[in-house]
């Protein structure tokens, strides 16, 4: 193939504000020959004892930690310098060593060895089938650590993984790939293509189970496509994530709280708090010293190591949070902080924005914005806030600050998100291999991708029936007889 036929696309760097490089975009033939090659790799993957798989993937620990630093400089590259992007590689490394501890239960709790109940001469056995190949499309937000959460389980469950990450976000592969590579037996196991929306329908296309993360918008492609192949797809699609502070919240902490739940990484989380309820009696007071602290964060624009927040990751992020607050204040909002888009050394940054004013009739309170804003609405009874929390086709995380935690759990178990974060937020962290959960409304799709279980997700159980007594002769069968045939 001629150099002039090959597609490419241009990667931004956040920071600079400039194209660094074209990325090689995978055809449709690539991607497909690829996926052949995984599969085809996948039989002698799953054939080997969980020990063994457990065993690679320790090796591959090793790996990662050689690599820890140009991991985190090339997801920090990728990001603008998140804090988070300094550990990258040590996320991933307690990913792997979680699920090489957990594996074994989670599989042999899946299975059963015994005699059936309704026909007692009958033996029953589990099987567990991997699906031979799992697409794996991840986002540009924490492009390292999302391309994993879904592959590394899969992985350990004895399936092949073909990855296509963000083409925003594509310089962590570099070093990752190489990681892989000094493992032989996984690189036969899992790959990765580079390319855009029509390359990840490509994946699909090819695979046998789908882990999407990203935007509703393209999570419903990629369940049609899915829908159409008759596979199992497993969407993580975001949320628009509230918090309820109640009277009696200590203001101190709860602002504390809900200003780093709402900005941290620019917002650009996908739990990040993103509507703030509080009761009409300390709304003002509230909104003062909220306003206060957000003053005080700083951008990292001169450093990524230093400063509290750092640039928007997608170029055209900026325009939606912008038109969500231009929006809002067409209806009446105010903006009593940041709320400016400014180009620092050719990045896209934007400071902590408090609004007030708000109401449901504003895209901003209804849909992900996906940035550092802070919008505020005062509730009169915690019926009200419920209700107000519950307005929402999302659904992924909630939080509730209240006096104290006897008077923040009823309410907790009254909204409607898959994750609620009691007398704080952001804490998805502490559940990851303790308990499963499922996104409410259109946050997510399938099965819970956190907790043991979760590694479920990627195979199929088969019943094999061994009769141990004589069969059933059609003979047997009385017309008249509802129990059935009957057995001597």
């Amino acid at each position: 193939m001629s150099t002039d036929t090959i597609r490419t696309l241009s990667v931004r760097n956040p920071r600079s504000g400039e194209i660094e490089f074209q990325m090689p975009v995978a055809s449709a033939a690539e991607v497909a020959a690829r996926a052949a090659r995984l599969r085809a790799n996948q039989v002698a993957w799953a054939a080997r004892p969980l020990a063994e798989r457990v065993g690679i993937m320790r090796r591959w620990i090793g790996e990662l930690l050689a690599k820890a630093k140009q991991i985190g400089a090339a997801d920090g590259a990728d990001t603008g310098g998140c804090h988070t992007s300094q550990f990258q590689a040590y996320i991933a490394v307690a990913n792997i060593g979680g699920w090489a501890e957990d594996a074994a239960g989670a599989l042999e709790r899946a299975g059963f060895h015994g005699q059936s109940v309704t026909m007692p001469e009958v033996e029953i056995r589990s099987q567990l089938v991997a699906y031979p190949l799992v697409g794996v499309i991840s986002p540009w937000n924490a492009p390292m650590m999302l391309a994993l959460l879904d592959a590394v389980p899969a992985l350990f469950a004895g399936c092949a993984v073909l990855l296509k990450p963000s083409e925003v976000t594509p310089r962590f592969v570099g070093p990752l790939m190489e990681t892989i590579q000094r493992v032989p037996e996984l690189a036969e196991v899992f790959d990765i293509v580079f390319g855009d929306g029509a390359t990840g329908q490509d994946v699909i296309r090819n695979a046998d189970l789908v882990c999407f993360t990203g935007s509703v918008a393209t999570g419903r492609k990629v369940a049609v496509t899915c829908a159409e192949r008759l596979i199992p797809c497993f969407l993580e699609m975001g949320g628009k994530d509230p918090v309820v502070v109640t009277a009696s919240a200590d203001l101190d902490r709860a602002t504390t709280a809900v200003l780093r739940g709402g900005v941290y990484a620019t917002g650009q989380v996908c739990y990040s708090i993103e509507r703030i309820y509080v009761h009409e009696s300390i709304h003002d007071a509230f909104v003062a010293q909220l306003v206060e602290k957000a003053r005080r964060v700083t951008l990292n624009d001169g450093d990524p190591l230093n400063g509290h927040i750092g640039p928007f990751i997608f170029v055209r992020q900026p325009q939606i949070v912008q038109a969500h607050l231009q929006e809002a204040i067409d209806k009446g909002a105010k903006v009593l902080t940041g709320g400016v888009v400014e180009t620092l050394g050719g990045g896209l940054y934007m400071r902590p924005t408090v609004v007030t004013d708000v109401d449901h009739s504003m895209t901003l309170m209804r849909e992900e914005t996906f940035g550092p804003v802070l919008p505020v609405m005062r509730y009169r009874t915690l019926d009200e806030a419920i209700h107000l929390a519950n307005d929402t086709t999302y659904g992924l995380t909630a939080s509730v600050i209240a006096g104290s935690e006897a008077e923040a759990l009823p309410i907790a178990e009254r909204i409607n998100a898959g994750s609620v974060f009691v007398q704080d937020t952001f804490l998805t962290f502490a559940k990851l291999r303790k308990i499963g959960t499922h996104a409410f409304g259109n946050s997510g799709l399938g099965g819970s991708r956190t907790g043991p279980e979760s590694i479920l997700r990627f195979i199929r159980r088969k019943a094999i029936m061994t009769n141990h007594g004589a069969p059933t002769s059609i003979f047997d069968d009385k017309p008249g007889d509802v129990a059935g045939p009957r057995r001597q």
